[in-house]
Formats: structure tokens, sequence, C-alpha cells
């Protein structure tokens, strides 16, 4: 079986990490569902629109990732998942001793126990079509700390556990599971904060870019949308057969050290 007769599943992908992921599967020829927990004309649209560029399936389901039920609901409507890209992600930054309860019990369901659920409903669906991808979307911060992100932080290291755990569970099957753990992210939402943050430190946008927002990732560049894409494309291919457990930094160096 060819990508092209594979579903993907990308949960939170009408913008940012899971649109560009997205695009790239659909580049590829995969049946795609998109998803978010809204169901507005234009999410629809995205997916038409999609489909329409490069001639392939393109659904759009709506399922709040903050609910479990919906979190599995969104698997058992696509009706088929070969490779799962587990994206969805909030964040709230705060010192832990201030941070929202509510905050916290909305990132760890997002951020963490979606990806539970719907790797829980996808898993029984791979292992009848005899293959199958689970992708996560980690972070850096999945393997390291920062200050005033606890949620964040727990979530990302647990997905990262996870993503172990289900290799271990189908390490003897035709299924793998990896993490993909990104630094900082050229994302639209990431674009728009340049400007006032630059004002804010009373310095130039590139000077924001590279003491301010890239202050720990070596390189000094961002990751970009399109380049995490054909990372999930490679660990969907057969060259990827064997590479499974694994937490793959992406991250200009940040976890180097």
């Amino acid at each position: 079986m060819s990508l092209k007769e594979r579903t993907v599943i990308v949960t939170g992908s009408n913008s940012g990490i899971g649109l560009g992921v997205a695009r790239t599967f659909a580049g590829a020829g995969a049946k795609v569902v998109l998803n978010s927990f809204t169901d507005r004309d234009e999410d629809h649209k995205l997916a038409e629109d999609m489909a329409r560029e490069f001639g392939t399936e393109v659904r759009y389901i709506q399922a709040d990732m903050s609910k479990g039920d919906q979190a599995r609901g969104l698997i058992e409507k696509a009706e088929a998942c070969d490779v799962l890209v587990n994206n969805a992600g909030i964040q709230h930054v705060a010192p832990i001793d201030e941070f929202p309860a509510e905050k916290w019990d909305a990132i760890i369901a997002i951020n963490m126990s979606s990806a539970f659920h719907t790797t829980a409903a996808a898993l029984p669906m791979m292992r009848r079509a005899g293959w199958g991808r689970v992708i996560n979307i980690a972070s850096a911060h999945g393997l390291r700390a920062s200050p005033y992100k606890s949620a964040y932080i727990t979530a990302k290291h647990g997905i990262v556990g996870m993503t172990k755990t289900v290799a271990l569970e189908t390490a003897k099957e035709p299924i793998t599971a990896n993490a993909i753990c990104p630094g900082y992210v050229l994302t639209p939402l990431v674009e728009a904060q340049i400007p006032d943050t630059a004002k804010e430190y009373k310095m130039s946008e590139d000077e924001v870019i590279e003491k301010v927002i890239l202050a720990k990732q070596p390189s000094k560049e961002f990751v970009t949308v399109e380049q995490l894409g054909e990372m999930a494309l490679f660990l969907a291919s057969p060259a990827a057969d064997q590479l499974t457990g694994q937490a793959i930094a992406m991250d200009g160096g940040w976890t180097a050290a």
C-alpha cells in the first residue's frame, strides 16, 4: 500500500504546525483529516481548498481535544487511521503557585490526554490494516524544563513517555511510535508576536528573534512547519520501519548541551 492509500489524521490542524504537517502529507497524496475544536465554514473550506490544491481527499472533522470522548470520536468518524499525528496543544505561562487550576486541567487534557484517547482508538484500526504510524508532536520542552510552564512541561514530558510505551507495546508489529520535539517554530502566531515584543524590549525585530525568542536555540533559526512536515513524512516511510520509541529533537541544538 502506498502513502496515497493511507489515511492521515492530524489533530489541531487548521493552523500552525498541524496545518503544515497536514499539507505535507496531502502533497504526498495521502488522504488527510484536518481537525480543530471549531466548526466554521472556513474550516471546511480549508479542507476543500487543500483537496483541490493537491488532488487528494481532505476532510475536516470537528472535535474538542479537551474531551476524551470527542478525541476518540474523531478517530471513529474518520473510519480509518493509518498515520496519527497528535499535534493539538495550548499554552499558559505563570509561576506554579499562581497557575490557574483550570488552565492546568485544560493543558493536560489537550496536550497529553487527548493523545492517549486518539492512540487508544487508532491502534485497533492500524492492527486491522496491518500497518501504522503514531507521530506525536512533543517539544524540546519534553526533554528540557523552563520556568513558568509547569503544565506544558509536564504534558510534553508525558507525551515522550507515552510514545516510548506505545513503541514497546507495538514493537513486534508493523506499527511505530515516535515523538518529534521541535524548538521554537515559525508559525503565524509567533510571527504576530515579534513586532510587539520588539517594541517592549526596544529592539529591532531581528534582535528580538536572536536574543529573546531564540535565546535557547543555538542555531538562531526557527524550525519551520515544512521541516516538521518532512520529518513526519519520513517517519511514515519504509526507511523508518525500525525507528520507534524515539524523541527526535529538531531544535537547532537547544537540547545538545
